[in-house]
């Protein structure tokens, strides 16, 4: 056999480690001072060092996606909802028409996130923008029309 120095009794390994150059790993892991015994976290982890070295760029993060803001499209929605409301009934036509510009002015700055893909509630703020029309212009006028038709008979029946 290759084994010239067998341990005692003829079996099992060599007595003595064979013979390496200094600096050169031996068989497995390489050997590794024994840690001091301490109390408490340990100051790092191996593998993962505390800052990158110097003159080495960090890397990017993959980090959670922006959520989208909807705020404005949806903001834009309910001002126009509530302008539609009030120029409805014609005693808070004045709070409606103002709601509605209110609403025309959100939807449009939502229409433009959601082009820009910053949000994803496009519908809502055309909504809106539509609604703030119609509280803006479309009521006011059939009410001006509505009160000078009844206004105009009234007069013709004197």
């Amino acid at each position: 056999m290759s084994n010239t120095n067998p341990a005692p009794g003829g079996f099992g390994p060599p007595s003595q480690p064979p013979q390496q150059p200094p600096g050169t790993p031996g068989y497995g892991y390489p050997q590794q001072p024994p840690a001091a015994p301490g109390y408490g976290y340990p100051q790092g982890s191996p593998g993962y060092p505390a800052a990158p070295p110097a003159g080495y760029p960090q890397a990017p993060g993959y980090g959670m996606p922006a959520q989208p803001s909807n705020g404005m499209g949806t903001t834009g929605l309910v001002l126009g909802i509530i302008g539609v409301v009030c120029s409805v009934t014609f005693i808070m036509w004045f709070f409606g028409v103002i709601l509605g510009i209110l609403a025309i002015i959100f939807g449009a700055i939502g229409r433009g996130r959601a082009t820009r893909g910053e949000a994803t509630n496009k519908g809502a703020a055309t909504a809106g923008l539509v609604c703030g029309i119609i509280a803006t212009v479309i009521l006011p006028l059939l009410g001006f029309l509505l009160f000078a038709s009844i206004m105009g008979g009234l007069g013709a029946a004197s």
